[in-house]
C-alpha cells in the first residue's frame, strides 16, 4: 500500500477510517445480540419490544456495517487507535444500545405497558415509561454495557420480559467486554487485535494467540454461568420466597441473577434487589458467583485447565482479595454492630438469623450477614444490595465506598482502580521511603507477582498506578462536588461519595440518589463517571485529546 493510500481511505483520514471500521464492527456485533433478542420479545409474546428490538437491530447494522464495508481496506490499529477505539466504541454501543429502551417505551401503549405490572403490587404504573425520556435511557444502556447497576427503573419487574433480559443480556457481554467478544469473533489474527485487547487495561494472557486467550476466557465465562444458573435455581426454590414462584419465574430470575452476578454487573429482575428474597442461602450461593467475577481469568484458566490451585494463593491479586474480603467484613461488621443502637431502621425487618437478635435487644445477626454481603458485593463491583444501606451510619457507607473504589482484580469483569494498583501504590511508597537509606550506586530490586523489578522497572510501575489512581480519585473528588450540589438535603455528602464511588467505580449500590428523579446534570455527568471507571480514564483522556487536536503528536 503507498503512502497516498496510507493517509486517506474511501475519502477519510486513514486514522479515522481504522477507528471507524472497528466501532463499525461493535455496533454490527451489537446488532447481532438485538436481533436475537427479538427471538425472547416473540417468545414471551411482546409485540411491542420485539418490534422495538427489531428497528433498533436494522438501524445499528446499517451504521456498524456500512462502516465496516466503507473502511474494510483501513490500516491495523496501533495502541493510539486502540485506545480511542475502545473509548468511542463503549461510548457508540451504550448510544445505539439505548434504541430498545427508548423505543419500546414510545411504541408500547400505556393500556399494554400497564400488563407488565405483577399483580398485588403497591404500583400501578410499568418502570418502562422513565425510558420514554432519552437520557434515562442512553443512563440505563450505559451502566449496563459498563457492568454499573445503577438504574432509572425504579420497579424491575414491571418491565417488559424482553427488557429484563437485554439489561442482563448486555451486562453480561459487557462485564467481559464488547470489544473482547468482537476481537475474538471478528478480529483477523495479527490484526492489531492485541492493541484493542490493552485498550481495555488487559494485559494477562492465557495463550500466546490473543484471539486464542479471549476464546478460552469465553469458554469459562460460560461454564460459570451455567453453573450459577443451576445453583442459583436451587437456592430460590429452597427459599420462602423462592417456594411460592412459578417453577418457571424462578428460571428466570436465576437465569438473569447469573448472569449479572458473575459479570459484576448488578442488575436485578426483582424490585429490592436481592433484599427481595430475604434469605441467607441465596446470599451465600451469590458470595462464590460474585468472587469468580472478581478474579483474573488467567487464574481461573490455571485452576481449570492445569488444576492448579495453587494459584489461588500464590497469585497477588487473588490472596489480596481474600484478605480483603477478611479485614473489609470484620471493620464493617463492627462498624454496623457498634453503631445499629442509633441505627436501628437499617436492620428493622421479617430477618432474624439464628435467633440471636432478640437475645441482644438489637439485631446483630442481621448487621453481620449484611456486612459480610455488602462489602463482597462492593469490593467485587457487583452491586447487589441485600440492606438498606441509605439508611447506615456513615462510618459504613465511608467503608463500602473504600471498596468500590479499590475494586477486585485486573484482567476480570470488575471496575475500580483494582488490586494490583493499590498493591503496586503501597509497594511503592516503601520503595521510595527504602531508597533515601541506600546508595546512588545500589544494584536492587524486588519481587512482585512472581516478576523481579529493578529500579527503573518499579519507577515505571509505581509511576502508572499512582498517575491513574490520582486521575481516578480526583474526578471523583470533583464529581462528588458537583453532585451535593444538586441533591436535596437529606442526603449528606458521605450518600452523596458513595453513590459518585458507586457509578465511577462501576458497582451499582446506591443510597437513594440514583433514580428518574434526580438532577439532569447529575444524571449526565454520572454517564461519564460509569464510561470514564470502565476504561479506567486513560482511554478516554486520549479520545478526548484526540478530538480536539487530532492524532497527530
Amino acid at each position: 500500500m503507498s503512502q497516498s493510500r496510507r493517509r486517506t481511505v474511501a475519502g477519510w483520514p486513514a486514522d479515522l477510517a481504522t477507528i471507524a471500521r472497528d466501532v463499525g464492527s461493535l455496533l454490527a456485533m451489537q446488532a447481532t445480540m438485538m436481533a436475537a433478542t427479538v427471538i425472547v420479545a416473540l417468545a414471551f409474546r411482546e409485540w411491542y419490544p420485539a418490534v422495538s428490538f427489531l428497528i433498533s437491530a436494522a438501524v445499528t447494522a446499517v451504521v456498524g456495517l456500512g462502516a465496516r464495508r466503507a473502511f474494510a481496506e483501513a490500516p491495523n490499529p496501533r495502541m493510539k487507535h486502540g485506545m480511542i477505539i475502545a473509548a468511542s466504541g463503549w461510548l457508540m454501543t451504550a448510544l445505539f444500545g439505548s434504541l430498545p429502551f427508548l423505543l419500546t417505551a414510545h411504541l408500547t401503549p400505556p393500556e399494554v405497558a400497564s400488563t407488565y405490572v405483577p399483580s398485588g403490587v403497591e404500583y400501578a404504573e410499568s418502570s418502562i415509561v422513565y425510558f420514554t425520556n432519552p437520557l434515562h435511557a442512553l443512563f440505563e444502556s450505559m451502566s449496563g454495557w459498563t457492568g454499573s447497576g445503577l438504574t432509572m427503573a425504579v420497579h424491575e419487574p414491571s418491565l417488559p420480559r424482553t427488557i429484563q433480559w437485554w439489561r442482563s443480556f448486555i451486562q453480561w457481554v459487557g462485564g467481559v467486554g464488547v470489544i473482547v467478544l468482537t476481537t475474538a469473533i471478528l478480529a483477523r489474527p495479527g490484526s492489531g487485535s492485541y492493541t484493542l485487547y490493552r485498550s481495555e487495561a488487559r494485559e494477562e494472557r492465557i495463550h500466546p494467540s490473543i484471539i486464542s486467550t479471549v476464546r478460552e476466557v469465553w469458554k469459562i465465562f460460560l461454564l460459570y454461568t451455567l453453573l450459577s444458573i443451576a445453583a442459583l435455581f436451587v437456592a430460590i426454590r429452597l427459599s420462602e420466597y423462592g417456594a411460592t414462584l412459578p417453577l418457571w419465574e424462578a428460571a428466570w430470575q436465576a437465569l438473569n441473577h447469573a448472569m449479572t452476578g458473575l459479570s459484576t454487573g448488578g442488575f436485578s429482575v426483582t424490585d429490592n434487589s436481592i433484599a427481595t428474597y430475604d434469605s441467607p442461602l441465596i446470599e451465600t450461593v451469590l458470595l462464590p458467583i460474585m468472587t469468580l467475577g472478581a478474579i483474573a481469568f488467567p487464574i481461573h484458566y490455571a485452576v481449570l485447565r492445569d488444576h492448579d490451585y495453587g494459584q489461588l494463593v500464590s497469585d497477588l491479586q487473588t490472596r489480596w482479595l481474600f484478605v480483603g474480603f477478611a479485614l473489609g467484613v470484620v471493620i464493617l461488621s463492627l462498624q454496623n454492630v457498634t453503631s445499629v443502637g442509633e441505627q436501628v431502621d437499617a436492620f428493622t425487618g421479617t430477618k432474624n438469623w439464628f435467633g440471636v437478635a432478640p437475645l441482644l435487644g438489637f439485631p446483630t445477626a442481621d448487621a453481620l450477614r449484611d456486612s459480610v454481603f455488602q462489602f463482597i458485593s462492593a469490593l467485587t463491583c457487583t452491586g447487589f444490595q441485600s440492606a438498606p444501606i441509605g439508611r447506615w451510619a456513615p462510618g459504613g457507607k465511608l467503608i463500602v465506598s473504600v471498596a468500590m473504589v479499590i475494586g477486585g482484580a485486573a484482567g476480570s469483569t470488575v471496575g475500580g482502580i483494582k488490586i494490583v494498583r493499590a498493591y503496586t501504590i503501597g509497594r511503592g511508597i516503601k520503595w521510595q521511603f527504602s531508597r533515601v537509606f541506600l546508595p546512588e550506586s545500589a544494584v536492587v530490586s524486588i519481587r512482585m507477582n512472581g516478576r523481579r523489578l529493578d529500579r527503573s522497572d518499579m519507577d515505571r510501575e509505581f509511576s502508572e498506578a499512582a498517575i491513574v489512581s490520582l486521575l481516578w480519585i480526583g474526578l471523583l473528588i470533583v464529581s462528588s462536588l458537583v453532585l451535593v450540589n444538586l441533591t436535596p438535603s437529606d442526603f449528606t455528602y458521605a450518600d452523596v461519595l458513595f453513590e459518585v464511588a458507586s457509578a465511577q467505580g462501576n458497582v451499582g449500590l446506591s443510597s437513594g440518589i440514583t433514580g428518574p428523579g434526580m438532577h439532569p446534570l447529575g444524571e449526565a455527568m454520572f454517564l461519564l463517571n460509569m464510561w470514564i471507571g470502565r476504561l479506567e480514564i486513560i482511554p478516554v483522556l486520549v479520545f478526548l485529546r484526540s478530538a480536539l487536536y487530532g492524532l497527530e503528536p
